[in-house]
């Protein structure tokens, strides 16, 4: 089916409001014969005459005082979907949203993000999906953010770098082994491996990048466990005489609320990228945008806060 020329649509407003050939040509802004062509050519589209002479001046036709009401409204309807929406009310926003992430993040970010939904998007709903297997995938139909570091992306997959962080060792203090003295103390490497370690790994690794830097100073640590969480690495450090293995923004936290020691690792270790992923089609998503730029702020709001994915260590 051959479909009619839509260019042809606002003439047809423009005459059917103006009931006259020389005032549409005065709001289409061409020449009056210009705008006696295109009145022929609708003539055939429409297939009725539209325009017919009536005394000094020209009439509708029937037909064309049936089409004037459909005309302007689908012209209007044509005309709001070429424009940029509105700007959205965020308070009166309704809407879940997906975020993919570990309990670092959830912990460290997640007061704050939950106070500026309360404060700025109440209608807002935050569902917070653990670290599993990341598949890229998931951010075109299920999860609306992943906030970590996703290896490779595809080119339908959008990433912002928001950080970069560092792992340090939390551990109880007290005791008589210098290795949990006060958390203020400098930590050597011996006395790193004095104590073994809990680490965090969603797959169960145990051997690190920790490790191979050890190894370079003729060192050897002892892994006590893996856990999937840094919450529960923290806790084991609480109740054994273990190093936990953590993001220094978590680490902070835990300090406070499980009074542990924590220590700068005297190791020289990469920097752990923090990112945060997201699907093209939500660029242009008002809401979507508001929930990215709040990420945005508040990660850079707490610069010795940065948290985000397992260290490429663990």
């Amino acid at each position: 089916m051959l479909l009619p020329d839509m260019n042809l649509l606002p003439a047809l407003d423009a005459l059917l409001r103006e009931g006259s050939v020389t005032g549409a040509a005065a709001v289409m802004n061409v020449s009056p014969s210009a705008m006696s062509r295109t009145l022929a050519r609708l003539r055939r589209v429409v297939g009725d005459p539209l325009l017919v002479p009536s005394g000094r001046g020209m009439a509708l036709t029937p037909r064309a005082r049936e089409l004037r009401p459909q005309v302007a409204a689908a012209l209007g309807q044509a005309l709001a979907a070429l424009r940029p929406p509105p700007p959205v009310d965020l308070a009166e926003v309704q809407r879940d949203f997906v975020i993919r992430t570990n309990d670092s993040v959830a912990v460290v970010l997640g007061a704050a993000l939950l106070a500026r939904v309360a404060r700025e998007a109440p209608g807002v709903r935050l569902r917070i999906l653990p670290e599993g297997d990341e598949d890229p995938a998931d951010l075109r139909d299920r999860v609306d953010l992943d906030l970590g570091a996703l290896p490779e992306t595809p080119p339908d997959v959008r990433t912002a770098h928001l950080a970069e962080h560092r792992y340090v060792a939390a551990v109880r203090p007290g005791g008589d082994s210098p290795a949990r003295g006060p958390g203020t103390a400098p930590l050597s490497p011996a006395g790193f491996v004095a104590l073994p370690h809990v680490t965090v790994s969603r797959h169960g690794r145990a051997r690190s990048v920790i490790d191979d830097r050890l190894a370079e100073l003729g060192l050897e640590r002892r892994v006590l466990a893996t856990v999937p969480t840094f919450g529960a690495a923290c806790f084991l450090a609480l109740e054994t005489d273990a190093y936990a293995i953590v993001p220094s923004g978590f680490a902070e936290r835990a300090a406070a609320a499980l009074r542990l020691a924590v220590h700068e690792i005297p190791l020289r270790l990469p920097a752990v990228r923090f990112d945060m992923s997201w699907h093209v089609r939500h660029d242009a998503d008002p809401a979507h945008r508001w929930l990215r730029d709040t990420l945005a702020v508040l990660a850079g709001d707490r610069p010795r806060a940065l948290v985000g994915e397992r260290p490429a260590a663990e």
